[in-house]
């Protein structure tokens, strides 16, 4: 049997959504705009998930609106802030996932918006004085702050309150990429002031193809994807109905589950870091392990040495999924930005490891017979 330790790509979608999901799939196939009987149970079942997330949110449901996923939800933040909201400058970092720094190329480049990356440490950690310097800089523009709440690859957390208060402060829009984070840690917006932010079902253990998009009631902006009248003529197009009640039931499992779940995946990556650190020469960690971290998330970076050049290879071929960094490397030996941005040492081969509940502790016994026998062990002296 294999081992899956590449939650932060994807997650096992739990059988309890399955079990919501594939009644809806047989029963509710009416369309949602439409107004006879069958249209409005299917209105009915999107609404009461809606209901769900925004209450798991303190939320108010007009503030959550259904997208694909988190790469939509993203782009449509930080393009609508641009057109919308009058946004002329954007404040990022080197280590954001792809879809946001992709997109803040394209508004460089194609629109003018000034883009400013905050620099960040060996962890991955921005400097705050940094952000308030650039923020409060005079004749700044309006400006959109856009910084995920917890890398993807290495799991080094943003003080989401600190740039809150920074924002707020400095008349700037806040927007999060917290599709890491969401169900693992709590989000309230009644306590954190932000203007927008996004989660994917999939990361937590929901189907694939489906998230949300959080967006302040105070901020008035247009459909990214123009057609119906759909999401409140927020979002064109019929609604991915199956996903959505998924997406929800995934939402309040997790939610509910929250401390039990995050106690059984600290333990069993716990272990793992006891493990590495007394089984294996020279290892070191990405991932920052003197503070408060993604604890779904664990980079490893592993000395150079013949057996480890193929590493991520040969973990696949034993049985045990991984990855090099984030969903777009996964499976591959391609570099990752992220670790670039550190400016680790390029001749180490990064590993990250990432958990969910149904891993545990025989899991990692099996991960490090594997390990053993691909990278230099304590005591050991390999070429």
């Amino acid at each position: 049997m294999r081992i899956y330790l590449d939650n932060a790509s994807t997650t096992q979608i739990s059988q309890e959504v399955l079990d919501v999901m594939i009644p809806a799939m047989q029963a509710h196939y009416g369309n949602p705009s439409s107004i006879h009987a069958e249209g409005r149970q299917v209105r009915a079942a999107i609404e009461n998930a809606r209901k769900t997330i925004a209450n798991q949110l303190n939320a108010s449901i007009g503030e959550i609106f259904f997208t694909s996923g988190g790469t939509e939800s993203n782009n449509m933040a930080i393009k609508c802030a641009v057109r919308d909201l009058g946004v002329k400058r954007i404040i990022s970092s080197p280590i954001e996932h792809h879809c946001v720094l992709h997109t803040l190329d394209h508004l460089r480049e194609h629109h003018g918006v000034e883009v400013h990356l905050l620099k960040v440490d060996a962890h991955g950690r921005i400097n705050y004085e940094e952000l308030a310097t650039v923020l409060s800089m005079a004749d700044a523009p309006k400006t959109l702050v856009s910084l995920m709440h917890a890398n993807n690859e290495i799991g080094t957390l943003l003080d989401m309150n600190k740039v809150s208060e920074l924002c707020q402060s400095n008349n700037a829009l806040f927007h999060s990429d917290t599709v890491q984070t969401m169900t693992h840690f709590p989000i309230d917006v009644e306590e954190l002031k932000i203007d927008f932010f996004s989660g994917s079902a999939h990361k937590f253990h929901g189907p694939k193809g489906v998230g949300f998009i959080y967006i302040n009631g105070n901020n008035n902006i247009k459909p990214l994807l123009d057609g119906g009248s759909q999401e409140r003529n927020m979002r064109g197009g019929t609604e991915n109905v199956y996903g959505i009640v998924g997406i929800a039931k995934a939402m309040e499992l997790a939610c509910t589950n929250m401390s039990a779940w995050k106690e059984t995946i600290c333990d069993t990556r716990d272990y793992l870091i006891e493990q590495l650190k007394n089984r294996v020469e020279d290892i070191q960690f990405n991932t920052p392990l003197d503070e408060e971290s993604l604890y779904t998330v664990l980079s490893v970076s592993f000395p150079k040495s013949d057996r480890s050049e193929m590493l991520l290879l040969g973990l696949d071929i034993a049985g045990i999924s991984c990855s090099g960094g984030s969903a777009c490397t996964s499976g591959s030996e391609k570099g990752s930005h992220v670790v670039e941005a550190l400016n680790a040492d390029p001749g180490r081969k990064t590993i990250r490891f990432s958990f969910s509940h149904y891993n545990t502790r025989e899991d990692i016994d099996q991960l490090m017979v594997v390990l053993e026998k691909l990278v230099a062990t304590k005591g050991e002296k390999v070429g």
